[in-house]
């Protein structure tokens, strides 16, 4: 391939293109002595190099979905919630059953990710999972049975509102009580799994978008911006105006409002 009389506008233009992955094409890159042809093959190489590297990433965390399957595990739905440690709120959680080596790039715990990262990546997730399931627990309900046994409530009606039954759950930290299925529960699994990190995003993208409508209802306190979290901004406005109805009454600093 000849890319001596291509001008390096046209070159990039090129490399950007599906024949940039030619090797005929990057041969003559290699080959090409003008320093903006070298630096385009340069590109070209470290993306190759990002790709290996995040493919192998990717490869680690389907270990627990694989050795299930190896065990006759099949299919696998990862699970986990958000929204434990916010004053405000429902208690948000997610299943995902993903096939078998879903490439999703930059899949990762949700608290590792951009608020748009998660949007584009819950876009994804939703795209190519088996099933995917939301479920949550009221403020009422984190007041009545306490902030773990919410939680664990929505973790299981997210499983159970899967349209695909899994044969196995990954679940981030504890088992999921009254549940008819096996299950693994992993320490900083949204981390390790690929099923639970994806999980772990649905769940922080549904809760965030929640809060946003909630924001509408209640713009003195700020939710669309620390989403019910306890931030210097979040204390100042509860301390102004006092709790409003989405406020969990059993936490500290709500109580101390309720108090006065």
């Amino acid at each position: 391939m000849d890319i001596s009389n291509l001008t390096i506008e046209q070159i990039k233009g090129l490399a950007a293109s599906p024949e940039g992955d030619s090797r005929e094409f990057r041969y003559a890159l290699s080959e090409d002595s003008r320093a903006g042809a070298r630096a385009v093959y340069k590109k070209l190489l470290r993306a190759e190099n990002d790709l290996a590297l995040e493919l192998q990433r990717l490869a680690k965390l389907f270990i627990y979905e694989e050795e299930l399957k190896a065990r006759g595990y099949h299919p696998v739905a990862g699970v986990d919630e958000a929204g434990r440690g916010p004053l405000a709120g429902p208690v948000v959680a997610a299943a995902v059953i993903l096939p078998d080596r879903a490439y999703l790039a930059g899949l990762n715990d949700s608290k590792k990710l951009t608020a748009a990262r998660r949007e584009m990546l819950a876009g994804q997730i939703k795209e190519i999972a088996l099933a995917w399931s939301v479920g949550s627990s009221s403020v009422e309900e984190i007041f009545i049975e306490n902030i773990h046994q919410a939680g664990l409530k929505a973790m299981r009606r997210a499983v159970e509102g899967l349209a695909l039954r899994p044969a196995h759950i990954l679940v981030d930290g504890f088992k999921i009580n009254r549940l008819d299925c096996p299950q693994t529960p992993i320490i900083n699994g949204d981390g390790l799994s690929a099923s639970i990190a994806a999980a772990s995003i649905l769940a922080k993208v549904a809760r965030d978008h929640i809060m946003d409508s909630y924001h509408k209802l209640y713009p003195e306190y700020g939710f669309a911006r620390h989403k019910g979290y306890g931030t210097e901004e979040h204390l100042k406005a509860l301390f102004t105006y006092g709790p409003c109805p989405i406020h969990r009454a059993g936490y500290r600093p709500v109580q101390e409002c309720l108090r006065r």
